[in-house]
């Protein structure tokens, strides 16, 4: 049987020793600022000495980041910190100010549905259009104007824009749903033409009914298309009755006015047919203001 006072000796050392290494850590100021933060006593906190050190650690790499890419930590977008609950310390993993930055990107990124659009409309936003042309100016005003009284309910016309190619008509539109996704609106911009290449596709019921339910929608280039009886009837018509019914609001934008877009609708290999044409036109009128944008071309 070993000798009390052995048993006594033993403890002692490893007292000292746990004390010896808590003093040793608390000369490193970050070390001394974690604890510090806790409001514990040494006695609770040495026992925790190597932990502690661990979070010190990925502390300075958190001091010292630049990013995400980088960093250094065992857990990416992560730091190792203590908790303290009930006057009692525990550990877990806290997200860094990148990491909650690139969650909320992606968040709003997820508000807007894009189809077979460019993806540098991802970055497009009302800050980054270009003021300093007056053609441009009335576009400009109606897109601030909305984006101000925009409140998700289904009320308010969109727009349909027209213009010169490459005058930015795209862009605008974009650049209106981008900044209101950071509101939490969400959003779809589809490329017309292509879509409707993709009618017979296994995926293509799935994605007309969600872009004939989203909130807002952008129809882009509508006037493109090769057009077929049937994609017009059959895709583009219940589209945009379904839309007008649900009050849902919707935009276009289009190298046509409106005039020249009944022309293009009416005929298809199938024929001329101006009452599915009118149709279509009176939709689009009931669902948004139409406006004229002719400007220089950005894409030269």
């Amino acid at each position: 049987m070993e000798p009390l006072s052995s048993k006594i000796n033993s403890t002692n050392f490893q007292y000292i020793d746990l004390h010896k290494e808590y003093q040793q850590a608390l000369k490193d100021p970050v070390f001394k600022k974690i604890v510090d933060k806790t409001k514990l006593s040494e006695d609770e906190l040495k026992n925790y000495t190597s932990i502690l050190e661990e979070c010190t650690t990925e502390y300075k790499n958190c001091i010292a980041c630049k990013g995400l890419v980088n960093c250094p930590n065992r857990i990416k977008g992560h730091v190792y910190f203590p908790r303290v609950s009930r006057g009692h310390i525990g550990f877990e993993y806290k997200s860094c100010k990148y990491n909650e930055k690139d969650k909320k990107s992606k968040r709003i990124l997820n508000n807007v549905k894009y189809f077979n659009v460019p993806s540098s409309l991802r970055e497009a936003t009302i800050s980054k259009i270009h003021k300093n042309d007056k053609n441009r100016f009335e576009a400009i005003m109606w897109i601030g104007e909305f984006f101000n009284n925009y409140n998700g309910e289904n009320t308010q016309k969109g727009l349909y824009l027209y213009g010169n190619f490459g005058c930015g008509k795209t862009y605008f539109i974009a650049a209106l749903f981008n900044d209101l996704a950071k509101k939490g609106y969400k959003s779809a911009i589809i490329f017309w033409p292509e879509f409707l290449r993709q009618a017979f596709y296994d995926d293509f019921k799935d994605k007309y009914e969600e872009i004939k339910k989203v909130p807002l929608l952008l129809i882009d280039d509508i006037g493109a298309e090769n057009l077929t009886a049937w994609n017009r009837d059959e895709i583009l018509c219940p589209l945009l009755q379904y839309r007008m019914e649900e009050g849902l609001t919707t935009f276009f934008t289009s190298n046509l006015s409106l005039d020249d877009l009944e022309e293009h609708l009416a005929t298809s290999k199938s024929g001329v047919d101006v009452i599915k044409a009118g149709r279509i036109i009176s939709r689009i009128k009931q669902l948004t203001t139409s406006l004229e944008m002719i400007s220089k071309n950005l894409r030269k």
